[in-house]
């Protein structure tokens, strides 16, 4: 049995959530991305008090470490380290793009084809923070920083068919004519992070809080 609170601060919309073996309870949502930091701990205890769940009765928490947003992954490592010191709790630190991936596969099937998720989330012109995972999160390429041009994925794209989301798929979308690529709109689904929370607590997957730091992927700037 798990109780985790979850905190996503990494993109455009922020949520936080409850859920209790990975099924969500409660959840509130804030899509302004320049509101994150205000939003996040008044949230925390407005959704302590609607779900009647004192924040002490929860198992662990979850935040998303990356990759993202800069701003926004310091505002939600910071709030949930301070929670899991004052609540001595454990930390969980979610990887984004595994995140978005369980977010594609709750919402979308290649049925018994054996296809691939790719995740994109936009860094600024043609580059992007991605990966490629298969139905099962088996990592078919490790997440790293990518510039897109006419000719990525060839290699991937020959030999499967693959779904790309996320924030930075558009702009792939935007070159790419290779009839095996997909796309669709997928964001960060509460049930998404509800889902990949509870199998690392499960696997007590946690995180050592004095060492634990947001995943940037590449070096840190200083502008969003």
């Amino acid at each position: 049995m798990s109780l985790i609170l979850n905190i996503d601060t990494s993109g455009q919309a922020a949520h936080i959530s409850l859920a209790k073996d990975g099924n969500l309870l409660h959840y509130l949502v804030n899509e302004s991305q320049k509101d994150h930091a205000s939003f996040l701990q008044p949230a925390i205890l407005q959704l302590s008090r609607s779900a009647g769940i004192p924040l002490a009765d929860v198992d662990a928490i979850a935040v998303t470490a990356g990759p993202g947003s800069y701003t926004g992954l310091r505002v939600g490592m910071a709030s949930a380290k301070g929670l899991c010191y004052a609540l001595k709790k454990p930390l969980i630190a979610l990887n984004t793009l595994e995140v978005l991936t369980i977010s594609a596969t709750l919402l979308f099937s290649f049925g018994n084809e054996p296809g691939l998720f790719c995740p994109m989330i936009d860094a600024r012109r043609m580059e992007v923070f991605t990966a490629i995972y298969d139905k099962k999160l088996n990592p078919y390429l490790s997440p790293r920083p990518f510039i897109l041009n006419e000719l990525s994925f060839e290699n991937e794209l020959s030999a499967h068919k693959i779904l790309f989301f996320g924030s930075g798929s558009n702009k792939w979308r935007a070159v790419c004519t290779h009839p095996k690529a997909v796309f669709e709109e997928v964001g960060m689904l509460p049930e998404g992070m509800a889902s990949l929370s509870d199998s690392m607590a499960r696997e007590k997957r946690f995180t050592d809080l004095a060492y634990s730091e947001p995943f940037y992927l590449k070096e840190f700037q200083t502008l969003t």
